[in-house]
């Protein structure tokens, strides 16, 4: 599955446009990443158990995109967007696009 952020993907022809798909993914954070992240407030500093948890669910939410893409015959996501809140004790990674069948090029009619 392509998936990119770009209204087109390089090499290749849409085909056809099917939907706009989307997908939801809540992080929990545990109590010592969230205490990580609160004494790196104090002295400054990345959290990277929440940056962990972060990129993990993103990568969750790129695959369940995947998978609503497919549900509708596409084979690629253009035009990804990505948006994450983080609050205490939670993430929310939301990620949308427009799912499309794509062929290369010398394949395009």
């Amino acid at each position: 599955m392509i998936i990119t952020t770009t209204e087109n993907v390089p090499g290749y022809d849409i085909q056809s446009y099917h939907d706009v798909v989307f997908a939801n993914v809540y992080v929990g954070l545990n109590f010592f990443k969230d205490f990580g992240a609160s004494f790196r407030n104090l002295v400054g500093g990345r959290s990277k158990g929440y940056e962990k948890a972060l990129i993990n669910g993103f990568d969750d939410a790129k695959e369940e995109i995947a998978k609503a893409a497919e549900k509708v015959g596409a084979n690629a996501v253009i035009g990804l967007s990505v948006d994450i809140e983080a609050s205490s004790g939670m993430g929310l990674i939301t990620v949308t696009g427009t799912a499309v069948t794509v062929v290369p090029k010398t394949q395009a009619m």
